[in-house]
């Protein structure tokens, strides 16, 4: 299968572009740096605005399954540039469509959209027929960007499947974002071999329903191998809070002592207080369930993040 990644030199997208070259996929990937990790395909460098160039892209592969999953995909930085975010996200999916729609109409799509379109929800966990209610300028641009899918859908019959992920992280994900910073901050302190580490967060109570990547690009696949077109939460059904999440922590660090301190001013007063996703229709189209419990997720991020300290320190010596 002729398989397309957009956005394949990030997170999400190097795992998934793995698990496609182990399914024994022909892996291309799309993104600003042309990279893919090694031995899973062909790389190519582009910056998804550029319309002309992208649909040259889809012409030259002829691609049979498109996943979707380039963006700007931090809410806290959507705060700090929201037309940067809004701008990118938005033209992008016009443009990812354009060249659907003109160059590879019959190729089945995994549009990757965000939990985030939900906001905050009137029920938990919140299923996929829920209102759309954005928070942030982020999810106003996911938002738009799954609305956008649904009208190509609708108009030119594009084989559109869209997924809503909810958190998800694991080995390899940048320190950008919560989980991950977590696991690094207890990496630098196993490092250097200290007594105690300080862990400074912002809320301690905002909760948020996490699934390890690795589950989440396996889920990926199985609704581009043929899910009914819809549109399916990638969830775990559950949610932990941040100062639990910090409690973990301290467990995997042990015996290194983890104060934890919150930092007032990294309280955002808009933010959503809590967010996880019910998951059964993920479950009755695909028989996807997630496998590797968020301890394990951690673990496997620490051991992840002191490897890489590890290797920084050695090659400044």
């Amino acid at each position: 299968m002729r398989v397309l990644i957009t956005g394949a030199s990030g997170f999400a997208g190097g795992y998934l572009a793995r698990a496609c070259a182990d399914a024994g996929d022909e892996v291309a990937g799309i993104s600003r740096r042309g990279v893919v990790p090694a031995g899973t395909g062909d790389g190519h460098a582009l910056d998804l605005l550029d319309g002309p160039g992208l649909r040259a892209v889809f012409r030259e592969l002829r691609p049979e399954i498109v996943y979707h999953l380039a963006a700007l995909s931090s809410v806290g930085r959507s705060w700090d540039d929201p037309a940067a975010t809004v701008n990118s996200n938005v033209a992008t999916a016009v443009h990812v469509l354009e060249a659907l729609r003109l160059d590879a109409p019959s190729a089945r799509i995994v549009w990757v959209s965000s939990c985030e379109v939900y906001g905050s929800p009137g029920q938990l966990p919140v299923c996929e027929d829920a209102p759309l209610n954005p928070a942030s300028p982020y999810a106003v641009s996911k938002t738009a960007g799954e609305l956008l899918a649904g009208v190509y859908r609708d108009a030119y019959g594009l084989r559109i499947v869209r997924a809503r992920p909810f958190s998800h992280t694991g080995p390899g994900q940048r320190s950008l974002f919560l989980a991950s910073s977590l696991a690094r901050q207890g990496a630098e302190a196993r490092i250097a071999g200290a007594d105690g580490v300080r862990i400074v967060t912002g809320n301690p109570d905002t909760r948020r329903d996490f699934t390890d990547v690795r589950d989440v690009v396996r889920a990926y696949r199985l609704l581009g191998d043929g899910a009914p077109a819809g549109i399916y939460n990638v969830s775990s059904g559950h949610s932990i809070s941040t100062a639990e999440q910090v409690q973990l922590l301290g467990e995997l660090l042990a015996p290194i002592r983890v104060e934890h301190i919150v930092d007032p001013a990294r309280v955002r007063t808009h933010e959503v207080m809590d967010l996880r996703g019910a998951n059964h229709r993920l479950r009755a189209a695909t028989g996807w369930t997630p496998e590797i419990p968020f301890k394990q997720t951690m673990a496997d991020a620490l051991d992840w993040w002191a490897r890489q300290l590890a290797d920084q320190r050695l090659s400044r010596s």
